[in-house]
């Protein structure tokens, strides 16, 4: 319905999806839009940071865009509370898992400013970038009895980890070749089988690649550009590129680019 703030409406069926199947096994991907530009109502009102209610952020002197995004954090950390509760009140929270992440590093849409709270710290690049600031985010994961609380882990995995891993918390298996391997060792504290690699491109604005490889990472930012070779477990930011110093990872991390990805015709490789 027009008028009505989308995260809310997602927490509310979210919420009442848990209530519904509170006494059999469930999977809820509960995919919040918050913190996020609002790109549709924010090209009218020129900010595109839009939160009901600014709450202690509003006598910040702070421009609108930095107070909405902070708005945003401390309704989706609330929110997050109602779903705890809610977990804790049906009295399942202690058979739930749950796993808390995001798709990409901070924006500069609606206004939003990605130096204004340090958002990436010492990370170089933000969203649609494939340097660590725009694809490097945290996975919190509460898993009662089986994860111990204030637990750390430096395992580096991806996204298409998530269904091998979720199959195998559920006692089943994954259907013919994928990509992805469950972390469900890394979880318990056990020693993890680590990736060859992993890759990443991106097609808006510009064909972008990415690799990560043990501790080294090879960027290219379109196809007439060359590749770069990063330390990163020694150098964070990605600031020394060391391409001239290591042509044998240059031609390995080329070998990747071409062969880690499926040509198609909905994803067509072409300059930026």
């Amino acid at each position: 319905k027009q008028g009505q703030y989308s995260h809310n409406l997602i927490m509310e069926k979210g919420l009442e999806f848990v209530r519904e199947n509170k006494d059999k096994p469930f999977f809820l991907y509960y995919s919040v839009t918050l913190p996020h530009a609002n790109n549709e109502y924010g090209r009218e009102t020129g900010d595109g940071m839009q939160v009901p209610d600014y709450g202690v952020y509003a006598k910040k002197d702070w421009p609108n865009p930095q107070k909405g995004h902070a708005a945003m954090i401390a309704l989706l950390d609330s929110d997050f509370g109602r779903l705890t509760k809610l977990l804790d009140d049906l009295g399942i929270a202690d058979n739930t898992i749950i796993f808390f992440t995001s798709d990409n590093g901070p924006h500069r849409e609606g206004g939003a400013d990605p130096d204004f709270f340090d958002s990436n710290g010492p990370l170089r690049g933000i969203k649609r970038d494939l340097y660590d600031g725009g694809i490097r985010v945290p996975m919190i994961v509460r898993w009662p009895g089986k994860v111990k609380p204030g637990s750390v882990s430096d395992f580096v995995w991806a996204f298409w980890d998530f269904a091998p891993t979720a199959a195998e918390i559920a006692g089943t298996s994954m259907p013919g070749e994928i990509d992805g391997q469950s972390i469900v060792p890394t979880l318990l504290g056990k020693d993890q089988r680590e990736h060859e690699y992993l890759y990443w491109e991106f097609h808006e604005r510009a064909f972008k690649q990415g690799v990560r490889f043990g501790e080294w990472k090879g960027v290219r930012n379109d196809l007439d550009k060359p590749i770069e070779i990063y330390h990163v477990t020694e150098d964070l930011g990605e600031e020394k590129n060391l391409a001239e110093e290591k042509p044998d990872l240059v031609e390995k991390v080329k070998g990747w680019f071409e062969s880690a990805r499926t040509e198609s015709e909905h994803w067509p490789v072409k300059k930026g």
